[in-house]
């Protein structure tokens, strides 16, 4: 392989975040003893075969399954001027641990979650709140009612479209900690919510990396 090539495959394929196992020089020297005649390539060059080859079959093996085919379709988007009482009171009831907010004509604009709420409280995590709440010095500072969702959303929120298929929604969801992703049109306008437990399920991974 010439060295212009081995460039080519480093430079478009190597520096991706697919999660793979790697390969060490033992690895790919045993390999190579294993295969007849003479091999005139490198370990490096071994290596960036095996990283194409596993994008490959990813993509192969995954093709039929979409954002698209894995969103929940009948979501009740938060809206920006919503107060936070109210919105809580809706991701209780649907059981997510975010919404996307979207504006008048339905762009995603941000993405409101449990931690966001928690950001609001000075608290890391539910437990920590709850034992603040234990004590007889605690009193709530944050007036949820008075606080909009525009101010408290995370945005711009991380999305994928519905045709995106593994590898990009694997990088969507590494981005961001989150366990639910709008999935938006061309346009920008939602279509649905793709859960991080759907994918993980629907691609029997038991986690992300």
């Amino acid at each position: 392989m010439t060295q212009n090539l081995h460039e080519d495959l480093v430079g478009n394929h190597v520096g991706d975040d697919t999660p793979e196992m790697e390969l060490t020089d033992a690895d790919i020297l045993d390999a190579m003893q294993h295969i007849p005649g003479y091999l005139d390539i490198s370990t490096e060059d071994f290596r960036s075969i095996y990283h194409l080859a596993h994008h490959h079959a990813l993509e192969r093996m995954f093709a039929g399954v979409t954002a698209g085919r894995l969103m929940r379709s009948t979501i009740e988007p938060l809206q920006p001027d919503t107060t936070l009482d109210v919105a809580a009171r809706k991701l209780a009831d649907t059981g997510y641990k975010g919404l996307p907010v979207v504006d008048a004509s339905g762009l995603v604009i941000g993405m409101l979650t449990e931690t966001d709420f928690l950001k609001r409280l000075k608290a890391d995590s539910f437990l920590e709140l709850l034992l603040k709440m234990l004590e007889d010095s605690f009193e709530f500072t944050h007036r949820c009612h008075e606080t909009t969702v525009s101010a408290a959303m995370s945005q711009p929120a991380v999305t994928v479209g519905p045709d995106d298929g593994f590898l990009v929604i694997l990088e969507a969801f590494r981005r961001h900690g989150g366990r639910s992703m709008p999935v938006v049109g061309e346009d920008g306008r939602l279509l649905g919510l793709l859960l991080r437990k759907d994918f993980i399920s629907a691609y029997r991974l038991r986690e992300l990396p």
